[in-house]
This record gives C-alpha cells, sequence and structure tokens, in this order.
C-alpha cells in the first residue's frame, strides 16, 4: 500500500479527509448562516441559529481618497500593535510615517479593562496630539456603533482581556489618552481589518480598471471577510445614528466568518479546542488560520506516531515535539530536506518514507484551510450580488502572511474560487495586493 492510502486511510477515520469538504455545500451553509445573521443576529451555537456576527458598518467606501488631512491609526492584529500617521496631499496620495510596532496587549496574561486601554494609549505617546481624528483597526469581533464607535464582543487569537468585552473601545481609549495628557481626539472610528482591506481597494482603484464591489478577506493569525451587502440588513432596520439618518443600503458588513460552526470537526480539531483559550467558539477559524494549523497539525504528528505511521525514530522525535507552529510545516514543506529545520530534523531520523508521510499529513491540514477559505470568500462574492460582467469583476482584496506565504494555499484558494464562481455561477473575481492596505485603509475610515 502506499503512503497516500494510509494516510487517507488514517485522516478518514479520524474524521479529516480534507477531500469530505466539499466547497459548495460549505458556500450554501454559509449563505444560511449569513442571512440568518443579518435578519436575526446570532442565537445558541447548539441550535440553527446564526454563528457569524454578521456585523454592519453602518459605512460605504468613499468615491475618492481623503485630501489635505492626517489620520493617526492604530492596528490592533492577531500579534501585533501598530501606529502611525498617514497623511494626504492634495491628490488623495497617502504617506505613512512614524510607525513603530509592538505587541498586542493581552497577549502574555489577563489584563483588566483600565490596564487593557492604559497599554494602548501607551503605544500611542509617540503620535501625541499630531492629528484630531484616529482611524483604529481593531480586529476582533465587536459592534460597531451608528456614529463608528465599537463594542466588543469577544476576544479571538488567545487575547485575554475578558474585562474589555462589552467596552466602547474609542471612548474608552479617548478617555486613556485625556489621562496621558492628549487633546481629547475629535473623533475615534473603528473599524475590523477586513473593512481596511475593503476600503483600501475601493479607494486605490487602478486607473483603467472598475469593480463592481469589494471583498475584504483575511487569513492570517484569524481570519475573517467584509463585503458589501445589497439590501437592507433587518436587524438594525429600526435603529438610526445620531442625526437620525438609518443604516445605508447597501452598506459594508463584517461577517465576523471564523465563529461559523455549521461543519463537521475531526477528532484533532475536537482535541486542539479543549486546550484553547475559546473553547467551542472561532469553529472555522480553529480550522483555517495560522495560530491553529501548526497546533493542529502537531496534535495530527502525535497522533499518527502513536498508531503506527512513522518509524520508532521518528515516532519517539515526535512524541517529543513541545509544539509545533505554521511555520514549521512551511519549512518542512518548502524544504523537506532541510534538517536544520524543527521537522525536518525529525524527518532526517528516518526513512524516505517518513518524510513523505509528514509531508502528505501536512499537506492535508493546508489543503483543507484552502478549500474552506475559499469557501468563505465566495459566499462573500455570491452575497454581494455583483461581479456578473467580466469587465467589472468584484475585486478580492486579501492580506495576511497565512494566505500569502503557506504552503501551496494561495494558489490551491484561487483555484477553488476560479471553479465555484467563474466556471460554474460566471461570477468574476481578482484578487487585489495593496501595500499596507491596512493601514490606508483604517486612515480612509478615520478620515471620512
Amino acid at each position: 500500500m502506499s503512503v497516500y492510502q494510509t494516510a487517507s486511510a488514517f485522516l478518514g477515520r479520524h474524521g479529516f479527509a480534507a477531500s469530505a469538504y466539499d466547497v459548495n455545500t460549505v458556500i450554501e451553509g454559509l449563505l444560511y448562516d449569513m442571512q440568518k445573521g443579518l435578519d436575526e443576529g446570532t442565537g445558541d451555537l447548539t441550535t440553527m441559529a446564526a454563528a457569524e456576527d454578521m456585523i454592519p458598518t453602518w459605512g460605504l467606501p468613499p468615491e475618492s481618497a481623503p485630501k489635505n488631512t492626517s489620520v493617526i491609526v492604530i492596528d490592533a492584529g492577531g500579534t501585533n500593535f501598530r501606529s502611525c500617521l498617514v497623511t494626504f496631499d492634495a491628490n488623495g496620495e497617502a504617506t505613512i510615517s512614524e510607525l513603530e510596532k509592538t505587541s498586542m496587549p493581552g497577549i502574555e496574561r489577563e489584563l483588566p479593562k483600565k490596564e487593557f486601554f492604559e497599554a494602548i494609549a501607551k503605544n500611542l505617546d509617540h503620535l501625541k496630539n499630531k492629528a484630531k481624528r484616529i482611524g483604529f483597526c481593531f480586529s476582533y469581533a465587536m459592534n460597531i456603533t451608528p456614529d463608528g464607535d465599537g463594542q466588543v464582543l469577544h476576544f479571538s487569537k488567545e487575547i485575554k482581556a475578558k474585562e474589555v468585552e462589552g467596552s466602547l473601545v474609542g471612548a474608552c481609549l479617548s478617555d486613556a489618552l485625556v489621562a496621558r495628557g492628549w487633546d481629547r481626539p475629535e473623533k475615534i472610528t473603528l473599524l475590523n481589518d477586513t473593512t481596511a482591506a475593503l476600503l483600501a481597494g475601493a479607494s486605490n482603484a487602478t486607473e483603467g480598471r472598475a469593480y463592481s464591489s469589494y471583498v475584504g478577506f483575511i487569513l492570517g493569525t484569524g481570519m475573517n471577510t467584509a463585503y458589501i451587502e445589497p439590501g437592507e440588513v433587518k436587524k438594525i432596520a429600526s435603529l438610526r445614528d445620531s442625526k437620525g439618518n438609518p443604516a445605508p443600503v447597501p452598506e459594508i458588513v463584517v461577517c465576523e466568518s471564523g465563529r461559523y460552526n455549521k461543519i463537521q470537526r475531526s477528532d484533532f480539531d475536537l482535541a486542539f479546542d479543549k486546550t484553547a483559550n475559546t473553547p467551542g467558539l472561532y469553529v472555522m477559524e480553529k480550522m483555517c488560520s495560522g495560530a491553529y494549523l501548526g497546533p493542529v497539525a502537531g496534535i495530527i504528528l502525535k497522533t499518527a506516531a502513536e498508531e503506527g505511521l512513522f518509524t520508532a525514530p521518528v515516532a519517539a522525535a515526535i512524541k517529543a515535539l513541545d509544539k509545533v507552529e505554521l511555520k514549521n510545516l512551511d519549512q518542512f514543506l518548502y524544504a523537506p530536506k532541510n534538517a536544520e529545520t524543527l521537522l525536518g530534523a525529525v524527518a532526517a531520523k528516518g526513512t524516505q518514507e517518513d518524510a513523505d508521510m509528514m509531508a502528505t499529513l501536512l499537506d492535508a491540514v493546508i489543503e483543507r484551510s484552502a478549500r474552506l477559505s475559499a469557501a468563505l470568500v465566495a459566499a462573500a462574492v455570491i452575497k454581494s450580488g455583483k461581479g456578473y460582467s467580466a469587465a467589472l469583476p468584484v475585486g478580492i482584496v486579501c492580506d495576511g502572511t497565512t494566505f500569502y506565504k503557506t504552503h501551496h494555499l494561495n494558489s490551491r484558494l484561487i483555484g477553488y474560487l476560479n471553479e465555484v464562481l467563474t466556471a460554474q455561477r460566471h461570477i468574476y473575481f481578482e484578487i487585489l495586493s495593496i501595500d499596507n492596505d491596512i493601514t490606508l485603509g483604517s486612515a480612509v475610515a478615520g478620515a471620512m
């Protein structure tokens, strides 16, 4: 029997066969969940209620880039906290300056609310009073208020700040900045990284190109999508902003698609979920994104070692591994014979068949991520109702190191999109890569 046959039998026995995740089937489930979330909001995650938050942003992309203004930009992502000043000139060209990067508060230990916002304010000392407006890309689930603040729903990516949940980020940060001697900001606009990516695409269209709509897609430490919903969002139909205006139609909606849960999980997924900071939550994210692919792969390798899929020296080395990260998968798959890498050193203790088995198992992890990620993007494109003209495709602004750097993930994801969108549904799309998209999109939002 071949290595692939053995690996397939092993993965299938544990419910992890990547080919079992049919992209179209996942798309249909996502479309159900998305509409349910738009109409009714989320509910009990053990029922057919929506799992995705489907957060209306009360905003649309501007017709052009801002001009003659400066905006402080904050990007609070999965691991890093970045801050800078973005200045738009008279032609709308943006210049980024005074960029600093540090770690995201709440990664190392649980932070109480006051300490969490004090840590953010301290990270901004180098930008004190250099602009009146702040665009804050806060890449965690939050309800966007009609006037642009964000109320934290829950944290993902293993951030530990439970007391912050329910807080208005802009209001709390404004108070923390004033406490550090700042003038109170004129406005702090909250947005998600997927919204920032979408806005960057909409405000930086290449001359001569035109798009019927935009989707923002992030696949990095975490994962998420945003798109422009063409219809009324029923769950906020009765709400008004401070000027008495209803939500715009259409408007940008952030899916929080990592929370999608109507999908079968493998034994390995369930085992990892028990060790996570958010057991039972972020089901899709834990099956796709960079923070989780490594640990799940580690469980697969250890289980395979216990069940006799490797020779004794390799099995012993696998069992002795402390942890496995996505970078370890990539290092091995890009250079299997490099014994200087974590998994390359393990494989070097055995035979070529050991290396083949390891590569086959790790490749299955990436293949499943590509299938599920493609379904998420395709569902957002379909939900936008656009892209049926080949000359006016949907622009998909992609960001995240997992999307761009993970072995074979990018090409497979795009291949599935070509199949399920263009070949099968005659919906046209174009993948857009924009330098500094999150920063620029956040600056556009802050200036609006």
